[in-house]
């Protein structure tokens, strides 16, 4: 098959400010932090970004009784029409340094630009919009007749959506009138902390949002600290499963958004090429560092050949390397970490006996890369249809009945999402009210609007975020 040859179109980087040290953003000014400092990595290049200050128990210390000051001083009792204006001014000017946004996230990041600049930055302003807009109207948000904030919000976001999950949840706590200590994940830290210039641009008051990076033991810090009255966080299901253990018992309000494996279903009536499309979309969107890529593909017997060859061939056709070029279509893994992992985990299907497809193509020599791969003749049984791999890795099952494909679907310890192909809607219908999953696609996948909450069951955690829904998590009743 030949391939249209495009000609490279590398979006410029020269929009962004590095810096050599990134300080905390405590109390509306930027602090050097206690620990030993990181470096902060580009993905694609292994290029040293810059070196990230650590924050240790007594800067979390700091940052909470600055956002506790604020609460009690300022944010709490603002007008919430005040607060709102804040929430639309930080919104506003997401929209006017998008691109400097979209460039920064995909350096630090790894993702393709085109991702970063037409979906992450763009949902995170829609967040900030939407959640502006509910500021003054909680009370007929059907959340109570009187819903309060509940203090001091203690956040830890992910590393493979850094903005859009610090939009998701910093804009519902601060629109509840809450304050804010949020820590980002150690190897994407970057779009956090220009977001702190843009909470200082909007003049948002001192202390409503503080922004502490680190590892693993500042998060717990946040996580741990007593003054803090709401726990929200978005990751691994092993370290959600940590944060319950250490919530419970305690007086902390807590949402976990965890990890899945979501099963996207075909049947024998779904348009193929469509399909192909959305199966795509499914898996290899962020490389699949999705929470909820559709990381199972269940196929109906009758259509199971004919689509893996259109989804071959379409797989055939992806561009990956360079995430600043604006032609790729699959970027950088993460970190090398999380490259052990998938390789893990793809040398374990093989050697369970399930077969491999991957791409002809060559990768770049530097960075940490890893090929579309799609996993044929898998049972439920094999690692690669359990665990979840947070990859650009597909596992292919088959069904006959819509019976057995809601069994197969619904057989894993997570409930995120599922995906459903048809032309019958009542099909469509039935089979979604069957599937244990917080989100249910129906010909489409992975479409995401503030409006909208998102959540799972089981070990997928339990809160919803988006949404009236989402903003109950950061209020109680009178």
């Amino acid at each position: 098959m030949t391939v249209f040859e495009y000609a490279p179109a590398p979006e410029s980087r020269s929009i962004v400010t590095l810096r050599s040290h990134y300080g905390l953003f405590v109390d509306g000014e930027f602090t050097d932090g206690g620990g030993t400092p990181l470096k902060t990595v580009n993905p694609a290049t292994e290029e040293v970004l810059g070196e990230v200050a650590v924050g240790t128990d007594a800067d979390v210390d700091r940052a909470v009784r600055a956002a506790r000051k604020a609460f009690t001083r300022v944010w709490g009792p603002m007008r919430p029409a005040d607060r709102g204006k804040y929430l639309f001014r930080i919104a506003r000017l997401l929209q006017e340094r998008a691109r400097e946004f979209a460039v920064l996230e995909t350096l630090d990041n790894g993702k393709p630009i085109t991702e970063s600049r037409d979906v992450d930055v763009p949902l995170a302003a829609a967040h900030f919009f939407y959640h502006a807009g509910w500021a003054d109207k909680l009370e007929h948000a059907g959340l109570g007749p009187a819903p309060r904030p509940l203090g001091v919000a203690g956040q830890v976001i992910p590393w493979n959506f850094p903005l859009l999950m610090l939009a998701w949840k910093v804009a519902p706590a601060l629109a509840a009138g809450n304050t804010v200590v949020l820590k980002p994940a150690e190897t994407t830290p970057l779009t956090a902390l220009l977001f702190a210039e843009v909470c200082q641009q909007a003049d948002l008051p001192p202390g409503v949002v503080n922004i502490v990076t680190g590892a693993g033991d500042t998060g717990r810090a946040v996580v741990e600290h007593a003054d803090v009255d709401k726990v929200a966080f978005t990751g691994s299901t092993e370290v959600g499963k940590q944060i319950a253990r250490s919530v419970a018992g305690t007086r902390k309000s807590l949402t976990l958004e965890l990890g899945g494996k979501a099963a996207n279903i075909v049947f024998d009536d779904a348009p193929i090429d469509q399909a192909v499309e959305g199966v795509v979309r499914g898996i290899f969107f962020n490389q699949g560092h999705v929470c909820c890529a559709g990381s199972r593909l269940l196929v109906q017997e009758s259509v199971h050949d004919e689509l893996v060859a259109s989804l071959q061939r379409r797989i055939g056709t992806l561009r990956v390397g360079d995430p600043l070029d604006k032609n790729t279509d699959v970027g950088a893994i993460n970190s090398p970490e999380q490259l052990a992992r998938i390789r893990e985990l793809v040398g374990i299907g093989e050697a369970e006996g399930a077969q491999v497809w991957q791409p002809d193509g060559e990768l770049p020599e530097r960075g940490n890369w890893f090929k579309p791969t799609v996993f044929t003749d898998v049972t439920p049984a094999h690692r690669i249809a359990r665990d979840e791999v947070f990859g650009p890795v597909l596992s292919v099952l088959t069904f006959r009945t819509p019976d057995e494909a809601v069994a197969k679907a619904n057989n894993t310890t997570y409930g995120l999402s599922a995906g459903i192909w048809s032309e019958k809607g009542s099909r469509i219908l039935a089979v979604a009210d069957q599937l244990r999953a917080g989100v249910v696609w129906a010909n489409t996948f992975n479409q995401f609007d503030p409006t909208s909450p998102f959540g799972g069951y089981k070990q997928s955690g339990y809160g919803r975020e988006g949404g009236r829904t989402g903003l109950r998590a950061y209020l109680k009743e009178s």
